[in-house]
């Protein structure tokens, strides 16, 4: 047989069976959000297959990346969800992707300096942290065994604490001493684990899977117009905007290309701003490049664009497989808790690194007013009404950031 013709064969098979790999390594956090925030685990399937194949045609298909669940937006999906419902809140995050592509635009005719102008670390990284710490007592009140909103006790409360700490414990322990591929999944690992005890105890109800047909058109849920949710939700997208800097630096020192020059940091946010908003239209959480991914593009060396594709092709094809959904959904509450007490601190630690890394001087009187006016207004909910237009939570808290960013005078104008 003529090598000509088997070699590419062969790479096509190697590059799919890579592909499914990756999907396995960004598997647990991909379909956490959904779960969290009572949004369909299919659907961000499909969206998430659907939004790297949108991002790898808008940037030319040159960087080995993959787009899933944002953990950024979870705060607000709760809160839109149990307040305006999934449709009006897809109307919310269908705008947020929006922004991303207006930002996109910006630094287009302005350069990538102005975004960072108006929204530096001392703004970005107290958002960060509120969006974690505001979720702090859901993740307390699950790992407890009660409803996120702590009204109902769904599983006695001592079983509760030993899943939750179990599932909180292996997902620490993978995270800091596995090794190879299995140290880029500690919440896939956490969550296998805490739900092989939980079965024994009778915790698991296998029902909705006997139900479940094996083949179905994922659940998807359109947009509905919802000015109250835009607003309350699109203040939000700054952090995880400025957070994409971040990422594609980092798959850019991976690589050792220079992503943000070559498609240029333009092209990227544009790309995972229509993912998102496209996302949002069909009833997915918004998209975000993942970090899981880039450490194993840096571990195995994948640096083929097209195994990204095909990790894309197994989302979307994961996706139509009804009794996976079925199966995700029996995940007991403990489990979930002890995986949301590291994922909600660790939001929060990122916000603090970002400072950190900024070398931002906390103790200069301009930057602790701004961090602590965010973080108050943010965690304890302040709110602003005027007729039908409100802001509250996080929203009004990073809109009130920008604002005081631009306006309160630098050190050097106080010199002057």
């Amino acid at each position: 047989m003529d090598n000509s013709t088997t070699m590419p064969y062969q790479l096509r098979i190697k590059d799919s069976l890579m592909g499914a790999q990756i999907l396995f390594v960004a598997f647990g956090a991909l379909v956490l959000v959904p779960l969290l925030t009572g949004l369909d685990p299919s659907v961000a399937l499909f969206t998430a297959g659907l939004g790297t194949l949108i991002f790898q045609f808008i940037t030319g298909r040159q960087i080995p990346i993959f787009l899933a669940s944002s953990f950024a937006f979870i705060a607000p999906i709760i809160y839109g969800v149990q307040t305006w419902g999934i449709p009006a809140t897809m109307c919310g995050l269908m705008a947020a992707g929006l922004l991303y592509v207006l930002l996109s635009i910006i630094i287009s005719l302005r350069g990538p300096g102005v975004i960072l102008r108006v929204l530096p670390p001392i703004v970005t990284g107290p958002v960060i942290m509120v969006i974690g710490l505001v979720l702090a007592p859901v993740a307390v009140n699950m790992a407890l065994g009660k409803t996120g909103d702590g009204s109902v006790q769904l599983v006695p409360e001592t079983t509760a604490l030993i899943i939750s700490m179990l599932s909180l414990g292996v997902t620490i322990a993978v995270s800091i001493f596995a090794k190879g591929i299995i140290r880029l999944i500690p919440i896939l690992a956490g969550i296998m684990v805490g739900y092989a005890v939980c079965i024994p105890l009778g915790l698991v109800d296998f029902s909705p899977v006997r139900e479940a047909s094996w083949i179905a058109v994922p659940n998807f849920t359109f947009p509905e117009w919802n000015w109250h949710a835009i607003l309350f939700i699109v203040p939000v997208a700054i952090a995880p905007a400025i957070e994409h800097f971040g990422d594609i630096m980092a798959i850019s020192s991976v690589t050792g290309k220079n992503y943000i020059e070559k498609p240029g940091i333009n092209k990227t946010l544009l790309g995972d701003g229509v993912a998102t908003s496209v996302a949002s239209m069909l009833g997915g959480p918004p998209n975000t490049t993942y970090s899981e991914v880039t450490g194993a593009v840096a571990l195995l060396k994948i640096f083929n664009v097209g195994v990204m594709t095909w990790a894309a092709i197994f989302a979307i094809l994961l996706a139509f497989v009804a009794k996976l959904g079925a199966l995700l959904s029996t995940i007991p509450v403990p489990v979930m808790g002890g995986i949301m007490i590291l994922l909600f601190g660790a939001i929060m630690v990122v916000g603090i690194g970002s400072l950190v890394r900024a070398g931002v001087d906390m103790m200069q009187p301009r930057n602790m007013a701004i961090a602590a006016v965010i973080v108050v207004f943010g965690i304890g909910g302040m709110s602003f009404s005027a007729g039908e237009f409100s802001l509250q939570g996080i929203g009004l808290a990073g809109i009130v950031g920008v604002v005081l960013n631009l306006v309160l005078p630098r050190k050097q104008a106080i010199a002057d």
